[in-house]
C-alpha cells in the first residue's frame, strides 16, 4: 500500500476552465425545463461557477485532511480514505458509495463516525472508517479488464479489509455501494455480522411482470418506482448496452459530464426540485470534479454493462446476515419489502424524515444517527 494524496496538475485546471470556455452549447425550446433533461440556462451557470468561482484545491484540501492510500487487489487500482478511531473499542466498518458518487459523498460523516466525543456523540459509538472509492471509480482510477461484477469488487473490498487488519467488520452502502454491503455479507459471514443500507439491491422475480402477486403498500411502492425508473432509467440502459458511446461526450467535455451526473442529484433528492437547496454548488462540483479528472466516466458506467446488461445480469445477493434499512423519502429506487423477504434478514426498516439518494451528503445529521443506532447491537 501507497499513501495517496490528490494533487491535480495545474495543467489540468487550465484545460478544464479552457475545455468550459469553449463550450458549444445546445439549443433549448422557450418555456421548458428540467423534462427535457439538464437546462442549459441552469448548467451554463453551474459551468461559470466551475471555471471561476470554484476552488478545487481547497477541496482537495478537504480530501486530504484524511488520510489516504493506494493498493493494488486482483490486478485493480484501489484509492480508499482509511481513519482509525482515537477510540480503542471502535467497531470497524466501509462504506461505500454508487454512481453518480465518490468518496466526496462521506466527507462531512467522517468525522462524527470516527470520533463521536469530538462531536457531541457517545464515544460507545466509534468507528473505524475505510472508504474506498471503487474499482473504477474515481481516485481507483478505470479498470482495465472484462467482467468486473458486483462480486468481483466485493471480493477485492473483502481482501482490503482483510489486508489493513479487520477480521470483523460491518459495512454500509447505498446504490452500488449497497449491493456491495450484501455481498460483502453474502460471500463471508463469518466477517460480517451486520450491514445497513440506504437502497435496497432487491428487483422482482419476474421483471416482465413487477407487480405479480404485490398488494398494498408493497403494491404501491413498486407502482411508484417503476414508474418512476419508466422515465429515468435512460442512463442505466445506455450504460449497461453501449457506455463507451456517450462516454466519449462526457470525457471530453467538461459541461457533458455535469449535466450528466447533475441530473441525477436533483431528481433522486427531495429538492423541490431546486438542487442547490439540498447541496452546494461546490458539493456538486466537488463531485463532477473527481470523475472529470480521473477521467472515469468510461469505466464507471462499465459496471452496469458488466453487472446489469442484457444476457450479463448477476443475481442479486442473498444472506441471513441481519440487515438494517433506512429509506430515505427522496430515494427514487424503492424496493418493496416482498422483493427483499426471501434474500435479506432484514431486522431493522426506518422510515428516515428527510434526504435521498447521496443522504450522507444531504443529510450527514440524519445519516450518522442512523448508522450509529443500528449498529449498537452488534459491536
Amino acid at each position: 500500500m501507497e499513501s495517496f494524496t490528490a494533487a491535480v496538475p495545474d495543467k489540468e485546471l487550465d484545460d478544464l476552465r479552457t475545455r468550459l470556455a469553449r463550450t458549444r452549447w445546445s439549443d433549448e425550446l422557450a418555456g421548458t425545463g428540467w423534462d427535457y433533461g439538464t437546462p442549459v440556462t441552469y448548467l451554463r451557470e453551474l459551468c461559470d461557477w466551475w471555471a471561476s468561482d470554484y476552488d478545487w484545491r481547497a477541496a482537495e484540501k478537504r480530501l486530504n485532511a484524511w488520510p489516504q492510500a493506494i493498493t493494488t487487489i486482483d490486478g485493480m487500482r484501489l484509492h480508499f480514505i482509511h481513519v482509525r478511531s482515537p477510540e480503542p473499542d471502535a467497531l470497524p466498518m466501509i462504506v461505500m458509495h454508487g454512481w453518480p458518487g465518490s468518496v466526496s459523498e462521506f466527507l462531512d460523516v467522517i468525522g462524527p463516525l470516527t470520533d463521536p466525543r469530538s462531536y457531541g456523540g457517545d464515544p460507545a459509538d466509534a468507528f473505524d472508517l475505510v472508504v474506498p472509492s471503487l474499482p473504477g471509480f474515481g481516485f481507483s482510477g478505470p479498470t482495465g479488464r472484462r467482467g468486473v461484477t458486483g462480486r468481483v469488487m466485493a471480493a477485492a473490498l473483502g481482501q482490503l479489509m482483510a489486508d489493513l487488519g479487520y477480521e470483523r467488520y460491518v459495512a454500509q452502502g447505498g446504490d452500488i455501494g449497497a449491493l456491495l454491503a450484501a455481498l460483502l455479507a453474502e460471500r463471508d459471514p463469518g466477517s460480517v455480522p451486520a450491514f445497513h443500507l440506504n437502497l435496497l439491491p432487491v428487483g422482482p422475480a419476474d421483471p416482465a411482470a413487477p407487480f405479480a402477486g404485490l398488494e398494498g403498500e408493497d403494491l404501491a411502492t413498486a407502482q411508484r418506482t417503476f414508474g418512476f425508473l419508466a422515465e429515468d432509467a435512460g442512463y442505466w440502459r445506455i450504460q449497461e448496452t453501449r457506455p463507451q458511446t456517450v462516454t466519449y461526450g462526457l470525457t471530453d467535455s467538461p459541461a457533458a459530464q455535469a449535466a450528466w451526473i447533475v441530473e441525477k442529484f436533483r431528481a433522486w433528492t427531495d429538492c423541490g426540485g431546486d438542487v442547490e437547496s439540498a447541496f452546494s454548488r461546490d458539493q456538486l462540483l466537488t463531485n463532477i470534479s473527481i470523475y472529470w479528472f480521473t477521467k472515469t466516466a468510461n469505466s464507471s458506467a462499465r459496471f452496469y454493462f458488466e453487472n446489469t446488461g442484457p444476457g450479463r445480469a448477476q443475481p442479486f445477493p442473498v444472506t441471513d446476515v441481519p440487515c438494517g434499512y433506512a429509506e430515505f423519502p427522496g430515494e427514487h429506487f424503492k424496493m418493496p419489502r416482498a422483493f427483499a423477504r426471501d434474500r435479506f434478514n432484514i431486522v431493522s426498516w426506518q422510515t428516515m424524515p428527510r434526504g435521498g439518494h447521496f443522504a450522507a451528503m444531504q443529510v450527514p445529521d440524519v445519516y450518522v444517527g442512523e448508522v450509529r443506532r443500528f449498529f449498537r447491537d452488534y459491536r
